[in-house]
């Protein structure tokens, strides 16, 4: 059988291949992707900005308690300790959803009589998260980033 197998054979065979490989690149791989986007469409004014962010996480790590959060079926609640008095009440909190920016949660809410938000379970989708909790105090900024995986 390859007694007839020429080296002319060997590049139609290599050539056959390589267009074969480039078709399934073209026609098959892109099904696979997820979207693509940027995760801010103002990229470059938040770059500047981030030196605020820099200090607002370098002042919550020097207290001595931080919020917290706890998962329920009923959603995500925001836990702050009764040491810690936000200017106004008014905390800034934001569930960041990296592979789509429709799925974000912004929101500025007021603490409840226990010291609490809760971010309700019907606003958020499954999947993983970074929870940012922002707030002043005594006209400091402070952030806490937290990894939140919903199930």
């Amino acid at each position: 059988m390859f007694k007839k197998f020429s080296w002319g054979h060997g590049i139609v065979v290599a050539l056959a291949s390589f267009i074969a490989f480039i078709l399934f690149m073209i026609l098959i791989f892109p099904e696979g992707q997820q979207n693509s986007e940027l995760v801010s469409d103002d990229y470059y004014q938040d770059e500047l900005s981030y030196q605020t962010v820099i200090d607002s996480k370098k002042n919550a790590d020097l207290l001595a308690e931080k919020p917290s959060f706890q998962q329920s079926p009923a959603g995500i609640k925001i836990l702050f300790p009764e040491t810690l008095t936000p200017e106004n009440g008014k905390v800034n909190f934001e569930l960041y959803r990296t592979d789509d920016s429709n799925l974000d949660v912004k929101k500025e809410l007021s603490l409840d009589a226990a010291h609490a938000i809760l971010i309700p379970a019907k606003v958020i989708s499954k999947g993983s998260y970074t929870l940012k909790i922002k707030w002043q105090q005594d006209k400091k900024p402070y952030q806490v980033d937290y990894d939140v995986l919903w199930n």
